[in-house]
């Protein structure tokens, strides 16, 4: 499977940027989801790849082939990029059954294919499975009705699974009737004499056919222009319909299967050409959530199966960290992080990142405060709490901030640059900081209030749900102000003066509304953020006993 790889590539309606210079490599074998909230650019990011959607600038490869690039002028057409798309409306056709709307597609492809003698490639396959006629007779013994007849249909499905041949094979197979016990030394030495003049004539004309009955000439398999055939395309549909089983419903209508069964068969048809990367627009979005953590498996062992590379859109971030091996997170068509599903949990790059990826969300806590020598830092939050926040790992505060501002002008330098070009359209949909939730009691209303003065003595803290413990030895005092149990967990929500901790406590504990608990904030995946730019500055530990 190839490698894609998008380049400075962007795609505008008028001053409207959907994607804004993106940068993005996706690996062969790859699952990579792109992640974001609705109108974010990741459909308009994978309809430009699959080409159904030509981006204003920018260079799209897909392996070693050149999709499209503004400058040259390239642009290569959908059909000829060997991909598939798998849309949020599985697109069926209601009057065909569901095997004709597998091999649909296939019927349709007119392109370079290996130059195969079928006539004889099946006839060594049937020899070969008849020099076993107890393995045949044994699937269609298990064929017989309650009366002791053969189901003839069955017995053909069967053996089309059995030994993984098609159904025209499976029908000449059934014909020779082994459960009479025939004599079949003839029959085989008859199908080997067309293996053996199929062969001759490949020699004769100054080839050889392989083990797969290829015409090979001079070390190169010769190919010629053509349409699959009927062989070809049941074997496919066949091979296909084993993957997502539903080999049982072939005779099927789309209105006679289920929402989980008409995606696998619009699955099936996508998979059915081999395309080199698949595309998948939320196809489980019109399922039901038990369905949908069905299907979330099926895709997983899918991409196992197949070894194909998988880019799949989602506004669903657990279904995000649940199937991908990368997420790609976008927000107003601008790469946010790229990076391992975990990663980006544990280690999320800005104040959105954060915030999007995590079931339930993360809490979010103001905070003011200097470093110390010791590399820690005193911060006052809540209602004038004193804490200390320990970094992970070694912290240069006043470097971190130089940093960050020789990057942001760096940035305003190049865009000022960028904007004396005549070609330069200004984006209407600017980039912002993210305006993060606290969450109170008594709600603040923002729109009355003015935009607070930052200095590099503002910052804001991320802790995780599962950071929030409850024990009797808890340094910060609170009350439960809602719980919600689910079973093995409950999602509880913590007041600490005019503030909402959310919490997540494992087992079966009923908590009553209005009970007074003792809180602790453990580990050391506690974010601490600038809250002037949203970046995230380090991991680290948070103590609450310090000052008490």
């Amino acid at each position: 499977m190839p490698e894609i790889r998008l380049e400075h590539v962007t795609k505008r309606w008028g001053k409207f940027y959907a994607v804004d210079d993106l940068d993005l490599v996706i690996q062969d074998n790859a699952f990579v989801t792109l992640l974001g909230p609705s109108g974010c650019g990741k459909t308009t990011t994978l309809r430009m790849i699959a080409g159904l959607e030509t981006p204003t600038s920018g260079r799209i490869t897909i392996g070693d082939q050149v999709v499209f690039d503004s400058e040259l002028g390239i642009n290569v057409p959908p059909n000829k990029r060997k991909v598939g798309f798998l849309f949020q409306n599985y697109a069926l056709w209601p009057n065909m059954t569901v095997y004709d709307n597998i091999s649909f597609g296939l019927k349709n492809i007119k392109e370079p294919l290996p130059k195969v003698d079928f006539e004889a490639k099946t006839a060594a396959r049937l020899a070969e499975i008849l020099r076993q006629p107890e393995e045949v007779v044994k699937v269609l013994e298990e064929c017989r009705d309650k009366n002791g007849k053969l189901d003839e249909k069955k017995a053909q499905l069967k053996l089309v699974d059995t030994f993984t041949i098609s159904i025209y094979t499976a029908k000449q197979l059934f014909s020779y009737h082994l459960e009479k016990s025939p004599d079949l030394t003839g029959t085989i030495a008859q199908l080997m004499g067309k293996v053996d003049t199929a062969r001759k004539a490949a020699a004769s004309a100054g080839g050889e056919l392989d083990g797969e009955f290829r015409l090979v000439k001079d070390g190169q398999v010769v190919t010629e222009t053509r349409k699959m055939t009927k062989e070809e395309i049941d074997l496919t549909v066949r091979r296909v319909s084993r993957i997502v089983k539903i080999g049982m419903f072939m005779d099927r209508y789309p209105a006679e299967l289920s929402g989980g069964q008409q995606q696998r068969v619009a699955i099936a048809r996508t998979l059915a050409p081999e395309p080199s990367v698949l595309f998948m627009d939320e196809p489980l979005s019109n399922l039901d959530a038990k369905l949908r953590l069905e299907m979330r498996y099926e895709l997983q062992r899918l991409h196992v199966e197949t070894g194909s590379t998988f880019v799949y859109v989602t506004h669903d971030q657990m279904e995000a960290m649940t199937l991908a091996t990368q997420i790609c997170l976008i927000e107003n068509g601008v790469l946010q992080q790229y990076d391992a599903p975990l990663t980006v949990y544990n280690r999320p790059n800005n104040l959105f990142v954060a915030d999007f990826v995590g079931n339930p969300s993360i809490n979010f806590v103001e905070a003011k405060g200097t470093q110390r020598e010791d590399g820690a830092l005193e911060l006052t939050v809540f209602q004038d709490r004193k804490v200390l926040f320990r970094p992970a790992a070694p912290l240069d505060l006043g470097g971190w901030f130089q940093k960050r501002d020789r990057a942001a002008a760096e940035k305003d330098a190049a865009l000022k640059a960028k904007s004396a070009e005549k070609t330069y359209v200004e984006k209407s949909n600017k980039d912002e900081i993210f305006r993060y939730h606290i969450a109170k009691v008594v709600e603040d209303d923002y729109s009355l209030q003015e935009e607070p003065v930052l200095t590099n003595e503002d910052f804001v803290l991320g802790i995780r749900p599962e950071a929030i413990d409850i024990v009797e030895s808890g340094h910060l005092d609170g009350e439960i102000y809602g719980a919600m149990p689910t079973g093995m967990e409950s999602t509880i929500k913590v007041r600490v003066d005019d503030f909402l901790l959310t919490g997540v406590v494992f087992g079966s504990t009923l908590f009553a509304i209005g009970s007074k608990i003792h809180v602790d904030i453990s580990g050391d995946n506690v974010m601490l953020f600038d809250r002037r730019s949203g970046q995230c500055i380090a991991l680290g530990a948070l103590d609450i006993s310090a000052y008490k």
